[in-house]
C-alpha cells in the first residue's frame, strides 16, 4: 500500500475517532514529514475593501506591469492567513515544516538529488473549499522569507482569480491568460512587483473560454519552463483549481515538479480524494496537507493550531509518515 493510500485510509479512520480542539488566535497550521513511493513515483507526506494597486514608472502600463501591488497584510492575518509581521507564528512554524522538504526538492542533499523542475509548485485539491487558496498564498509568504529564495505566484486559477484578489490585484489585471494568447509577449510583462520585496505575483488574466486549451499549448509549456529555468533562486508557486471540478488543474499538474495537495478532514470525500489523485502522473513528486484536522486517537495525526476566520475553522494539521 502506497503512503498516499495509508493517508486516504488514515483520513478515513480519523473522523471516527478524533476529538475538536478549540482555540482562537486567528491562525491555520500544518505539518509535513517526508515519504518516498517505491518505483517511479516518489510521493511525499505535507502537513498542515477594493484591491490596492499604485502604479509605478516601468514596463507597458497597457498589461499591467510596472505595476507595484500593495498586499493588504492587515486584511490576510485578519482572514488567518500567514504574513511577515507574525513571523513567530503557530500557522508560521507550521509552513516552515511545509517548505523544508520542499526547498531541499529543489536543491537536493546529500541523500537525495534534486527534482527537474522543483522549482514548480502547484497547489491544488480535489473540489472547492478544501482550501487550496488558503494555503498556496501561506506557502508563497513563507517561502519569500527565505533568505537565498524570490517567489512567483501564479494565480491558475483562470475563472475565479481568487489568490489575486486577496494579494490586492484587481481582477481585470492582465495576466497568464492574457501572456498565453499572446506568442511575442514576455512573463515579464506580466509580472507584478509587490510591497513585499521578494514576492510577484502573476495574475490569473482574462477569462477566457479556451482556457483548457491554451494551458495545454505549446506556448504555455515553454512559458512556464522558462519561469523555471532563468532563475535558480526563484520558486514558482501555482495555485490551481479544483482537480475535479476542471480540466485545468491536471494540465497545469503535468508541467510541475512538486505537487501540493490540500485535503479538508471532516469535508473532503473519500472517493474524491483517490479520484483526484488518479489525475497525477506517477512520476510526480506529491506531498498532501489535512485542513481542519482534529486531534484525537488516531496514531497517524499530530496537530496543533488555532481557530481562522477564512473559511478554515479548527484548520489544524496532520501528518503521515513512513513507506510503503
Amino acid at each position: 500500500m502506497s503512503i498516499i493510500e495509508k493517508a486516504i485510509n488514515a483520513i478515513g479512520k480519523g473522523r471516527n475517532d478524533e476529538s475538536r480542539v478549540d482555540s482562537s488566535d486567528g491562525q491555520s497550521s500544518a505539518t509535513v514529514q517526508r515519504a518516498e513511493q517505491s518505483m517511479s513515483a516518489r510521493r511525499q507526506s505535507v502537513t498542515g475593501g477594493e484591491p490596492s494597486v499604485s502604479r509605478q514608472t516601468g514596463r507597458s502600463a497597457e498589461t499591467g506591469a510596472g505595476e507595484r501591488v500593495n498586499i493588504p497584510f492587515k486584511d490576510l492575518k485578519d482572514r488567518g492567513i500567514l504574513t511577515p509581521t507574525t513571523p513567530r507564528s503557530a500557522i508560521a512554524e507550521e509552513y516552515r515544516s511545509i517548505k523544508r522538504p520542499l526547498l531541499i526538492n529543489i536543491s537536493g542533499d546529500s541523500t537525495t538529488p534534486p527534482i527537474p523542475h522543483g522549482n514548480l509548485i502547484i497547489v491544488t485539491s480535489a473540489l472547492e473549499g478544501d482550501g487550496k487558496t488558503f494555503s498556496a498564498i501561506c506557502l508563497a509568504l513563507s517561502i519569500a522569507m527565505e533568505q537565498d529564495k524570490n517567489v512567483l505566484l501564479v494565480d491558475g486559477d483562470t475563472i475565479k482569480g481568487e489568490a489575486g484578489k486577496l494579494l490586492g490585484v484587481s481582477r481585470s489585471n492582465p495576466g497568464l491568460i492574457d501572456l498565453l494568447q499572446d506568442p511575442t509577449a514576455k512573463p515579464a510583462d506580466y509580472i507584478l512587483d509587490t510591497n513585499m520585496e521578494k514576492l510577484r505575483i502573476l495574475p490569473a488574466g482574462a477569462v477566457h473560454t479556451h482556457a483548457n486549451e491554451l494551458l495545454a499549448s505549446s506556448r504555455a509549456q515553454e512559458v512556464i519552463l522558462e519561469l523555471s529555468d532563468e532563475d535558480p533562486s526563484r520558486v514558482i508557486v501555482f495555485d490551481s483549481p479544483p482537480l475535479l471540478l476542471t480540466t485545468e488543474a491536471g494540465i497545469l499538474a503535468s508541467f510541475m515538479g512538486q505537487i501540493v495537495f490540500v485535503v479538508s478532514a471532516d469535508q473532503t470525500p473519500q472517493h474524491a480524494i483517490t479520484q483526484a489523485i488518479e489525475h497525477i502522473g506517477e512520476d510526480k513528486m506529491v506531498g498532501m496537507i489535512l485542513n481542519r484536522a482534529r486531534r484525537g486517537r488516531n496514531p497517524y495525526v499530530y496537530s496543533y493550531g488555532s481557530d481562522g476566520s477564512y473559511g478554515y475553522a479548527g484548520s489544524y494539521a496532520a501528518t503521515w509518515s513512513g513507506k510503503p
